[in-house]
């Protein structure tokens, strides 16, 4: 609760309006509004959904505080479960894609129980995963979804090898195609704008805008250019900032029948090389530097340090490299020169849905990030998640800002493209004024975000005099949401939802996400993702019933469109299925999480339950950082990474452990940190921060001597709690 909260909503004073940071010349307007409309709430949520309209982006962050924490001081959260803080609206609920698809369909499905979009939504979810052949046949329906020959059946689970079941039979298409055609149910021409984008630099210029038809010959040109170069199959590696051509570049690969390789461009050169190895990709596509907060940030010196594949080299501004390319490398513009005198029409390759399109990567606990591959099922899965939970709409413009190398990059793509949507694209840093300023000059309606970034733009109150109240829904993964940033953000938009996704790149999707047909809370999942069947186990692996409030490891049921069924370098069924229980005749999936469901139905994700860990939105292993740190002193035995939560909520923090080789001399524990800093942003990724380390005798083990991180952690974190109280 805020420091400046108030017993309720009728205990603030004019003086404490003020003190929110209001002019006393307004500050008994805002008062008398507050009371007025708060005067007929029958309880809390009602005041607080009356509350909400008087309050503006504008106003000061403390004054939004000062209202929500009042208006809720008396919630009881052990009872009553999260505080809702944005309510569906029965009207505008009918006009929402999954309430349109309830409303044509609920009554047929659900019977005389069909009432209307939000009061039904529980019994439309459960039938969605009782009857998947029949929720994936409709909604598929509503995508930019052609196929060239239509799937024998939806789902078929007689192949016992199979976990997960076998999806679309039969089917043939190619995906990337499918984003470049005209679709009119989606009011897509050749004329829509399907990408809008700025340079970072030129913020006060107008967007660019590429309509479908530009797209589809840049792409096509592109295709042309691989086609001469490479054999169908091939493997070929992105590793560049999110711009149009790295867009461009992912969907020609796909298209002409290649595979892309997904490589993050923060990644240090050796774990370039690993990924470059692992997938066996022949080329790689970069830039020569990243343009971001008006630094150039070296990129091709990384890519040649980490791999002797080809590279195809893009110049980050105007025409000219800023490198000098070794031998047999490439510049961008002698590469496109290889489409010169093809044809401009193209023939993608079309195959069948569970062909892979796309290799990324999703760090373990052994070390070696796995290879996670994407078939053309990944793509459909991204798109019907967005369409229903984001409610992507043909005339929406979606933003947010990643990177292809992680699976919310491929996500915005698909969810934008084959939706009708129009992708906007920022070609710079999204931690400043810079983006929040291409929001609203793009007109983003959909914008989507991960905790650290909300930090940043309030941290900077980089959104002061911008207008983002076209934005109609807000997203938000990769990491745990601090509910007082989230309020902030939201505020920014007049207090639109922000849906809190969690999934993974093997899962192509989220398996728990918010949904705008239920009210939602700061910092909560409001359920899990249609069609997406889970369970949440106790300690001995027996499932909770389904209603009661609990904390537990999650396990998935396994009929699930578009998650993985191998992994290109290690045991599938070992990583996710080898000790997992039988639930209703079919074993569970792991995913690892342990969530908690709250009295309302709502779920908070507590941590991973193996030793993975979640920095600034990248899960990372334990052993990754502890290989780099081993190294990082020579007066180290051994070190041990684990990850601490603060207790406000929020992001994960690293914390590292080190036992010396000669523990009779002092060691300078701030040398020690700065020293795990350089390695790790050296040789792992700069993205990742240490935020402590502690020098111990010696780390507790099983008898077997493998080392127990959890009890580390759960030490650590009594450590820092005991300290806070001091």
């Amino acid at each position: 609760m805020a420091a400046s909260a108030r017993g309720s909503v009728w205990e603030i004073q004019a003086r404490d309006v003020e003190a929110a940071g209001l002019a006393a010349t307004d500050a008994a307007a805002f008062l008398a509004a507050l009371r007025s409309v708060a005067e007929g709430g029958a309880d809390e949520a009602a005041v607080w959904a009356a509350a909400a309209g008087v309050l503006r982006p504008e106003h000061p962050h403390a004054l939004h505080q000062l209202v929500y924490y009042s208006v809720y001081a008396g919630w009881d959260h052990a009872a009553r479960g999260p505080p809702p803080y944005w309510f569906p609206s029965p009207m505008d609920s009918k006009q929402t894609n999954l309430g349109r698809l309830m409303e044509a369909n609920g009554p047929e499905l659900l019977g005389s129980a069909y009432k209307d979009p939000i009061s039904s939504f529980n019994l439309f979810y459960r039938f969605s995963v009782e009857n998947q052949e029949v929720y994936w046949s409709m909604v598929l329906k509503q995508l930019s979804v052609k196929f060239q020959q239509e799937p024998k059946s939806i789902l078929t689970t007689s192949d016992i090898s199979k976990k997960g079941g076998t999806w679309l039979q039969g089917a043939v298409l190619n995906i990337a195609e499918c984003c470049l055609l005209p679709c009119p149910s989606l009011q897509r021409t050749d004329e829509s704008t399907t990408i809008v984008w700025r340079d970072e630099g030129l913020d006060d210029y107008p967007v660019n805008l590429m309509s479908l038809k530009e797209l589809r010959n840049q792409v096509i040109t592109v295709a042309n250019a691989l086609d001469t170069m490479f054999q169908k199959g091939d493997r070929v590696a992105i590793d560049m900032p999110m711009t149009c051509n790295a867009v461009i570049i992912y969907l020609a690969i796909i298209l002409g029948g290649f595979v892309v390789v997904s490589i993050a461009d923060s990644f240090a050169p050796q774990e370039i090389g690993t990924r470059m190895d692992v997938s066996k990709a022949k080329a790689i596509f970069t830039q020569d530097f990243i343009v971001r907060g008006g630094k150039k940030v070296p990129l091709y010196s990384r890519v040649v340090q980490g791999t002797s594949s080809k590279a195809i080299v893009i110049p980050a501004t105007g025409d000219y490299l800023g490198v000098t390319l070794r031998s047999g490398d490439m510049l961008w513009k002698d590469f496109l020169s290889h489409a010169a005198g093809r044809s401009s029409v193209y023939s993608p390759v079309y195959q069948t849905a569970d062909t892979l399109t796309n290799i990324l990567f999703s760090s373990g606990t052994t070390g070696e990030p796995k290879a996670v591959p994407w078939t053309q099922l990944s793509p459909m899965r991204c798109a019907a998640d967005a369409w229903v939970h984001l409610d992507v709409r043909p005339q929406d413009i979606g933003c947010w800002p990643t990177n292809l190398g992680w699976a919310v990059g491929p996500l915005i793509l698909y969810a934008c493209f084959l939706s009708g949507a129009t992708l906007a694209l920022y070609h710079g840093s999204p931690l400043g004024r810079g983006f929040c300023k291409f929001v609203q000059d793009a007109g983003v309606t959909i914008l989507g975000s991960v905790p650290s970034l909300v930090k940043s733009w309030k941290a900077g109150n980089c959104t002061k005099g911008l207008d983002w109240t076209k934005i109609r829904v807000l997203g938000t993964t990769g990491e745990a949401s601090d509910i007082d940033d989230n309020m902030w953000l939201s505020s920014r938009t007049s207090f639109k939802p922000i849906v809190e996704c969690c999934g993974g790149t093997e899962l192509s999707s989220s398996y728990i996400q918010g949904s705008i047909l239920r009210p939602q809370a700061f910092g909560a999942f409001s359920g899990a993702s249609m069609s997406t069947g889970f369970v949440i186990l106790d300690e001995q692996g027996t499932p909770y019933p389904d209603d009661q409030p609990c904390a537990g490891e999650v396990g998935l049921v396994p009929l699930y469109f578009g998650a993985t069924d191998q992994l290109l370098n290690a045991d599938h069924n070992k990583v996710y299925f080898d000790g997992m229980p039988i639930y209703k005749g079919r074993q569970l999936r792991r995913h690892g999480d342990i969530i908690q469901r709250t009295v309302g139905g709502y779920y908070i994700v507590q941590g991973r339950a193996d030793d993975t860990m979640n920095l600034g939105g990248i899960k990372t292993s334990s052993v990754e950082i502890e290989r780099v740190c081993n190294r990082a002193d020579e007066g180290l035995l051994e070190t041990a990474a684990v990850s601490i939560k603060p207790t406000g909520g929020g992001p994960e923090h690293l914390a590292i452990l080190a036992v010396l080789k000669d523990r009779s001399t002092p060691y300078d524990v701030n040398l020690l940190k700065s020293k795990f800093q350089r390695a790790i942003q050296k040789n792992l990724n700069p993205l990742f921060k240490v935020s402590y380390v502690k020098i111990v005798p010696e780390f507790p083990r099983t008898a077997s001597s493998k080392l127990l991180r959890r009890v580390l952690k759960d030490q650590l974190k009594q450590e820092l709690s005991n300290r806070s109280k001091l």
